[in-house]
């Protein structure tokens, strides 16, 4: 702490500065990353968070562990912001990339107390990035022009391995890479533009230049909707491909529990975001009325407001109407008699998603430029068919053949809310791993073996630098060898030893000018055996993309963090003039 009398200055605070604030950010940021360090990996343990409520969350996903933790500390709130960033660019690699800008923190703050200037720490994490990045495109990456099946099947198994449907990997990673299939797009300049920047590798400029006009393509994840139902087996889950399910029943049960497209006329969905109830005078508008007729005239004049609103929506061919809002016992007669389905109390972003599905629009009202009430009929939607069925303890809607953009619906089905959610979030990751390797066609293998042969190359890359970067370099390459120490870690084996011999393997395939010890670069753990085996056989792959993004955003994050070397927690001002 610095004393203010002898600066002649006044801090309304407390300020801590130099080497103290460096250990108190270092220590904070250790103490996040050592909460989700043990859910790494494949047999990775769970995290069970209880809020003030008693509400319970079991998960071992990091982004969704450090947002649910109140972390007051600045330095390690950067940590939890960091997972939260790649989980929103890549979905995947939440809890690696917390853990390496940990490692690399520690390893920063222990250079700066053997006398090493943090800008030179700074300078040398950032040289060792550029290299370490420059040799994944180079070498680590497989460029995969035409991803088959298999390969998406590969990298959503290896995002799943530690989730709780790891078990059942088989059946959700093929779920998975179906889902995202299903709502291929083609993709705009900017999307293309977007690719090549976020880009992966000489992959991306092959895919501009190579196919002459050869359409790309994009997957947007917000077509795919996720519907939690309870009950049943996890094994029940299933996907409606180009079809959509909707949380909602029929409001009245004279009405039929399917409509279905004939002689080519498809079925029409309104989406309504209004109220169908009998219309009521506004808050404050007072009628003075001296005739008692008049009242009745009144009370029919509100029916037939609402009526007339009713048959101009089904004048323009709706055959389902949804609304977020009520629907009273009045409107439904009317719905009835026209053999409608007609659902309420909706979800408004279900609906914002089925309009886009269907190729329609959600009507919040019937107000034209001239004053009077129309519907537009191209507000309306369009399906092959609407069916309600009974899932678990309550019935849904589905809308089969969805005209719009391309849309799926993916229900999950499980025992509890706890495996409904933890479901939900590992089919998240895998729906964006699987997005990222269809939109950069880039694969690297996992298990450890990309920051193993980093690892190697880097400490050989130092040799080469003349000034004091050389210390820092090597300390980023031993830094990295923390995610296959911490996967050894979790999953009982010898990290000390399993770890020495992947280092070995990847160093004889550096040196070795054989060409059959280059295939050597892409051996990683089998956390399962204990041994050392070639992960891209083995099908542990995850997307180029996850890797490069979830080391660059560690090194700045710990770049961030030990730029600071003074802090100033200012008083409550409460009190003063």
């Amino acid at each position: 702490m610095s004393n203010p009398a002898s600066t002649g200055l006044f801090i309304n605070g407390q300020r801590e500065t130099g080497q103290d604030v460096r250990v108190g950010n270092v220590t904070a940021a250790l103490a996040v990353a050592n909460i989700v360090k043990t859910s790494l990996g494949p047999v990775g343990l769970d995290k069970m968070l209880v809020d003030d409520i008693g509400d319970v969350l079991i998960t071992n996903d990091g982004a969704t562990i450090l947002k649910s933790l109140e972390v007051e500390h600045p330095a390690a709130r950067v940590l939890v912001d960091l997972a939260n960033l790649q989980d929103q660019e890549v979905g995947d690699g939440t809890t690696s990339v917390v853990i390496i800008a940990s490692e690399l923190l520690r390893r920063g703050n222990d250079l700066v107390k053997n006398g090493i200037h943090p800008t030179t720490i700074i300078s040398g994490y950032r040289t060792a990035l550029k290299a370490a990045v420059s040799y994944i495109k180079k070498e680590m990456v497989v460029n995969v022009s035409t991803l088959g099946d298999e390969h998406l099947i590969n990298a959503s198994k290896t995002s799943m391995s530690s989730k709780i449907i790891g078990k059942e990997s088989d059946f959700f990673s093929k779920l998975a890479v179906d889902a995202v299939k299903s709502v291929k797009m083609n993709a705009t300049a900017a999307d293309v533009a977007g690719y090549d920047a976020m880009g992966s590798s000489r992959s991306a400029e092959a895919a501009v230049v190579v196919p002459n006009g050869k359409q790309r393509f994009k997957y947007p994840l917000s077509a795919i909707h996720i519907l939690k139902a309870h009950g049943k087996s996890s094994m029940d889950s299933h996907l409606i491909g180009g079809g959509f399910a909707i949380n909602a029943m029929r409001a009245a049960q004279g009405m039929p529990t399917f409509v279905e497209s004939s002689e080519g006329n498809t079925v029409k969905i309104a989406m309504l975001d209004m109220n169908l109830q009998r219309h009521r005078m506004g808050m404050g508008v007072q009628v003075i009325v001296k005739d008692p007729a008049e009242i009745e005239r009144i009370k029919k004049r509100e029916m037939d407001i609402t009526r007339e609103r009713i048959r101009k929506i089904i004048d323009a061919g709706a055959n389902v109407v949804l609304t977020t809002k009520g629907v009273d016992d009045l409107c439904m007669k009317y719905f009835v008699e026209a053999g409608i389905i007609c659902a309420r109390r909706c979800n408004r972003e279900d609906l914002k998603r089925l309009a886009k599905a269907t190729g329609g629009r959600v009507v919040t009202t019937m107000a034209d430029m001239e004053g009077n009430e129309t519907f537009d009929p191209d507000c309306l939607g369009g399906c092959d068919s609407v069916r309600e069925v009974r899932i678990g303890d309550g019935e849904m809607l589905y809308v089969y053949g969805c005209k719009g953009h391309g849309a799926s619906t993916i229900v999950l089905r499980g025992a509890n809310e706890y495996m409904l959610d933890e479901m939900d979030r590992a089919l998240h990751d895998s729906l964006c791993v699987v997005k990222r390797m269809l939109e950069s066609n880039t694969l690297v293998p996992g298990g450890g073996a990309a920051e193993a042969a980093l690892s190697v190359y880097l400490d050989d890359y130092a040799n080469t630098i003349e000034s004091r970067e050389q210390m820092v370099i090597q300390e980023y390459a031993d830094a990295l060898l923390v995610i296959p120490k911490t996967l050894a870690v979790n999953a009982a084996k010898d990290a000390s030893e399993l770890v020495a011999k992947l280092r070995s393997i990847h160093a004889k395939g550096q040196h070795s000018e054989d060409e059959v010890d280059a295939e050597l670069k892409f051996m990683g753990l089998n956390l399962i055996d204990g041994t050392i085996r070639d992960n891209l056989v083995a099908g542990v792959v995850e997307p180029a993309i996850s890797k490069i993004k979830s080391l660059r955003f560690a090194t700045e994050a710990a770049i961030t963090i030990l730029r600071i070397d003074d802090r100033i927690t200012l008083n409550d001002s409460k009190g003063l003039a």
